[in-house]
């Protein structure tokens, strides 16, 4: 969906054509909405929030713990 969001703008940005704005905001809010629910199920958070978490010096969860080895629960990761 966020490729199709991309191609839908840059199609419209070529033909000078904004009166149908809403299909590529639509597609891009959409395929961000599917990320963030497919993340809240596994238990894990996404990429962009474990950046931020990150540079804030915060806990994140990068694997879902279902998905842990008992090496990577032991080492903190």
């Amino acid at each position: 969906m966020l490729v199709l969001a991309g191609v839908a703008a840059g199609c419209q940005l070529a033909e000078r054509r904004w009166d149908r704005w809403y299909l590529p905001a639509a597609l891009f809010a959409g395929s961000y909405l599917l990320q963030w629910i497919g993340h809240r199920i596994e238990g894990n958070d996404p990429g962009e929030i474990i950046l931020i978490k990150r540079l804030l010096g915060r806990r994140y969860v990068a694997i879902a713990p279902r998905y842990r080895t008992d090496d990577q629960r032991d080492a903190g990761a």
